[in-house]
């Protein structure tokens, strides 16, 4: 590795001492930090600011300093760039961004040393084919939403699975979320989690009027087509890993489908999914490890 690109949306004072505790740490190294020149971050002194692309294909190695939001963020140029990233800790529950800040100098010696587990998440493209004839596209990690734009009113979503019709949910809108998505906002609608490393996706409805409208998990190959139904609701908003990619009406259709991008995260040797598990969701029994 000769360049790491680091990447905060915020200065506030946890990330601020982290960002430059980083860059002290990759100078010693030997390698060259690089900041986005338009970021919160672009002012630290030992960084070299650069325009977010080139940050994202200029380097070997990208570092996410805060949640999983910023992790989100991060993931999406990494994923363009085909780089490598980590995630530090600043936020809250830390399921993307797993190195706690006490350890980070050991865990990126490690890894930039060639020290560490890496794996590769799926990722999820939308295409919203409007009837202006506009396409806008984006890429998710964590997941797509389509979601209701009127207060008060019922949407209804149509799905269909590589042509077959699937369901017809009624209520504020649906989830369709990746396997590393299924701990975020599927969650809390009651869909499945899935281990990072399965290849599929789960459509999770948002407050369905039915309650025999349940969770369902397909295959990540299928590609899904969603229309909104009039009366019921002709109005609502598409969102991408929280970024919005545009209003949808009766008359659009939004295809969903794997993305050819995916995002690879190094992890440090003792990366264990289930531990971190059970450590942010609290559950009861711990592993003897865990007590240790």
């Amino acid at each position: 590795m000769q360049q790491v690109g680091l990447i905060a949306r915020s200065l506030d004072e946890p990330v601020g001492e982290t960002s430059g505790r980083l860059i002290a740490l990759f100078d010693r190294l030997g390698l060259r930090v690089r900041v986005d020149e338009d970021g919160p971050i672009a002012a630290l002194r030992g960084a070299t600011g650069v325009s977010r692309d080139a940050m994202g294909a200029g380097c070997d190695l990208l570092v996410a300093i805060g949640g999983d939001g910023t992790m989100l963020d991060a993931a999406n140029l990494a994923a363009r760039s085909d780089t490598p990233l980590v995630g530090i800790n600043r936020g809250r529950l830390g399921f993307l961004a797993d190195i706690s800040p006490e350890h980070m100098s050991d865990v990126l010696g490690e890894i930039v040393a060639g020290r560490y587990v890496k794996e590769s998440r799926l990722m999820l493209e939308a295409t919203l084919n409007t009837a202006d004839g506009d396409a806008p596209r984006a890429i998710a990690l964590n997941d797509i939403v389509i979601q209701k734009f009127d207060v008060g009113r019922m949407l209804e979503v149509q799905v269909h699975m590589d042509g077959t019709y699937v369901n017809t949910h009624r209520g504020d809108g649906l989830i369709i979320t990746t396997p590393t998505g299924s701990t975020a906002y599927a969650l809390s609608g009651g869909g499945p989690i899935m281990a990072p490393g399965l290849n599929a996706l789960a459509m999770v409805p948002i407050c369905p009027h039915t309650l025999s409208d349940r969770p369902v998990v397909v295959p990540a190959s299928a590609e899904l087509s969603l229309r909104i139904i009039e009366p019921a609701g002709g109005h609502a908003q598409i969102m991408t890993d929280g970024q919005l990619l545009g209003d949808m009406h009766s008359q659009d259709t939004l295809i969903v489908r794997r993305a050819g991008e995916r995002v690879v995260l190094l992890h440090p040797l003792q990366y264990d999914y289930f531990r971190i598990l059970r450590s942010k969701l609290a559950w009861g029994r711990a592993a003897p490890d865990d007590m240790a």
